[in-house]
């Protein structure tokens, strides 16, 4: 029962996060964020979320940028969906790097 739980949420918040990005990322041209993943803890206060940046060079950049303005996005979250959780998760950001290590495999068995 609680595992149901904790994908609906993890879904709501992927879908969220990714609106908020795309909204914040429209100014940046060149730039695109998208949320590949969100986990959410057992107790619902966490929630990490894999973020995945195209053009991928800019990555740590873009991610370093979501860091320090994590506050910002939480709050923003927590206006989109203060009627559907009691608690506003803590979020934490990593990049995901799937995309890129698809490409290699594909580069190596091109070789």
């Amino acid at each position: 029962m609680q595992e149901t739980r904790q994908n609906k949420i993890a879904r709501l918040l992927q879908k969220e996060l990714a609106q908020i990005f795309q909204e914040q990322t429209r100014a940046m041209h060149g730039v695109m964020v998208s949320v590949t993943r969100a986990k959410v803890s057992p107790d619902l206060s966490i929630c990490t979320a894999y973020l995945s940046v195209f053009p991928s060079e800019r990555g740590e950049e873009i991610l370093s940028n979501v860091n320090e303005n994590t506050r910002t996005i939480r709050y923003e979250l927590g206006t989109r969906i203060r009627n559907q959780v009691r608690i506003i998760p803590e979020l934490r950001f990593f990049i995901d790097d799937s995309l890129d290590y698809i490409d290699r495999i594909d580069e190596l068995l091109k070789k």
